[in-house]
C-alpha cells in the first residue's frame, strides 16, 4: 500500500512539473514574439530607406513597386560565436537584406551569399 502511494506522488509530481514547464515554454514563446514584432516595427522605416537607397544595378523600388513584402527578421549563426542579423524585404522580385547593427542594405538573390 505504502509503495502504490509513493509511486502515485511521484507520477503527480512529474506530471505537475512538465505542466508547469510547459507553461513557462509558452510565456517565454509569447515574449519573444512580442519582441520580435517590436523590434521588426522599429526597423521596417530604416530598413526601406537603406534599401531603396543602395546602389546596385537592380533597384529597389519599396513604394514604387507592385509586388511587395516583408520577410522578417532573420538570424544566421555564423559560427559558435557569431550571430549575424538580418531584416529582408522584397520589391518586385528584388530581395534586400539590411543589417540593423551595420545599418547597410544588401541587395541581391540570398543573405548567405552577401557579406
Amino acid at each position: 500500500m505504502t509503495f502504490q502511494r509513493i509511486v502515485v506522488a511521484l507520477l503527480v509530481l512529474i506530471v505537475a512539473g512538465l505542466g508547469a514547464i510547459g507553461y513557462f515554454e509558452w510565456k517565454m514563446a509569447v515574449q519573444v514574439r512580442t519582441l520580435k514584432a517590436f523590434v521588426e516595427g522599429y526597423v521596417f522605416n530604416e530598413a526601406v530607406m537603406a534599401c531603396e537607397q543602395a546602389k546596385s544595378s537592380t533597384p529597389f523600388k519599396w513604394n514604387g513597386g507592385k509586388s511587395t513584402s516583408e520577410i522578417g527578421l532573420n538570424s544566421v549563426k555564423l559560427d559558435k560565436y557569431n550571430v549575424s542579423a538580418s531584416y529582408t524585404l522584397v520589391a518586385d522580385g528584388v530581395y534586400c537584406d539590411y543589417d540593423p547593427i551595420k545599418r547597410k542594405a544588401g541587395i541581391g538573390s540570398s543573405f548567405l551569399e552577401r557579406e
